[in-house]
């Protein structure tokens, strides 16, 4: 059967290179520019509208990991059906789900494509120019009087850098596993070299409280996926200690981890604004609106109008109006049920058995599913521009790759096969 093209006729050969550039482009620009993002998002839309075939995208699309994130932004679609907002909010509150309509494309774009260890090294490169950057101005006072902000950093906030470099440092702890074992050792230590340097910076500098969370977590998957049980004692003692030398040493993290509970205890006491009693506050109310309407929710769009009616006449922490429970479940839930949350959580769990694997895409992407699932219980990073992007292009690339992978082991195994009489 001949394959059924979404455009003919054209240089398909040529809109791939530039569709896979662009996707390469996104991901150097999530650390800096969520405008330069958006844009070269759409252009890649229509650079990869020619690339993949109608039969790919149907493919993908039967799938789970492919096929879930489009049920869930369906149901968001649906949702605006009931939701008793006005139009504008509805549509605000849906278009935080479109980003994932982006998985499924990539998954067919990156089975076709050898580009996607280009994107992951592009967003490495991105995150090591912007700590390098960050490094020089603050050694110059008169630019980081101007330049740094309050969280200590250049641009976004001190929560998604220490996302991203996270991210980075996790993703390079694999490669220096595997030069290690190949004895590759200039490629380890110049790895290691900047893996303390994104380390320090969040230690010393500016770090977000859920990446303390997400660090531990993450080092243990690292470790039952790639270290023996040697490795393992070895790499727990070596957590420990550089978990004691970093606590000892950093006032600064010192007072972002006791703050946690020092604004919980306010917050309890007197109701306080506090960053965590607000986020205790929310998801207390949060509650009470799923109870409201547990099956399908109040409609997509209608989380600022319930915490304004909620907070109306209130005062400290319990007249905050917010329009975001800094929990993803949540976030899905209000609008759209436990229908929604149903399908939010089939999704993760479809992305977490797609990176089964050993290799580094199939890692990479284990490691932004779980960094996501983790920091999704104290924020909506789904719905977050950097972290929702994040997670789409990483899915999505290191899903094709696993995808191209499995294809060609199953390929090989065919013709490997005896022939039958």
């Amino acid at each position: 059967m001949a394959r059924i093209s979404i455009a003919s006729g054209i240089d398909k050969a040529g809109f791939g290179r530039v569709a896979d550039y662009l996707v390469i482009a996104i991901a150097v620009s999530l650390p800096w520019s969520t405008s330069a993002t958006a844009i070269l998002a759409v252009l890649w839309i229509f650079a990869v509208i020619p690339v993949v075939g109608w039969i790919d995208v149907r493919r993908e699309l039967l799938t789970p990991a492919g096929g879930l994130p489009v049920v869930l932004v369906v149901l968001g679609l649906a949702g605006m059906l009931w939701a008793d907002v006005t139009l504008f909010d509805r549509w605000k509150g849906f278009d935080s789900f479109l980003k994932l309509l982006v998985i499924p494309l990539l998954l067919a774009q990156f089975q076709r494509s050898d580009r996607g260890e280009w994107v992951f090294l592009g967003y490495l490169c991105s995150c090591v120019a912007l700590l390098v950057a960050t490094m020089i101005v603050m050694a110059v006072p008169p630019l980081s009087a101007t330049l740094i902000h309050n969280d200590g950093v250049l641009v976004k906030n001190g929560a998604t850098q220490s996302g991203e470099f996270v991210t980075c440092i996790f993703g390079m702890l694999y490669i220096v596993a595997d030069s290690a074992e190949r004895r590759r050792m200039a490629v380890s230590f110049g790895l290691i070299a900047i893996i303390v340097a994104m380390f320090a910076n969040m230690v010393y500098v500016s770090t977000g409280r859920t990446a303390l969370v997400t660090v531990p977590v993450l080092l243990a998957l690292f470790a039952v996926k790639r270290l023996s049980g040697r490795g393992i004692v070895l790499a727990s003692a070596a957590a420990v200690l550089v978990g004691i030398v970093a606590w000892s040493s950093s006032p600064y993290l010192r007072d972002r981890t006791v703050q946690m509970w020092t604004d919980v205890e306010k917050y309890q006491a007197t109701s306080q604004r506090t960053s965590s009693g607000e986020r205790i506050e929310f998801w207390k109310k949060s509650v009470d609106f799923i109870q409201q309407s547990p099956a399908i929710g109040h409609g997509t769009g209608s989380i600022r109008s319930l915490f304004e009616k909620a907070a109306a006449g209130k005062t400290g922490t319990a007249g905050v109006a917010a329009a975001n429970p800094h929990n993803q479940t949540f976030a899905v839930a209000i609008q759209l049920g436990l229908i929604g949350v149903a399908i939010l959580w089939a999704m993760w769990v479809a992305h977490l058995l797609l990176f089964r694997g050993n290799r580094l895409a199939e890692w990479i992407g284990l490691m932004i599913v779980v960094q996501n699932m983790i920091g999704s219980l104290f924020n909506s990073h789904l719905f977050d521009f950097v972290q929702g992007w994040v997670y789409v292009v990483g899915v999505g690339v290191a899903g094709g790759i696993t995808l191209k992978n499995l294809r060609g082991k199953e390929q090989s195994l065919y013709k490997a096969k005896p022939a039958t009489t």
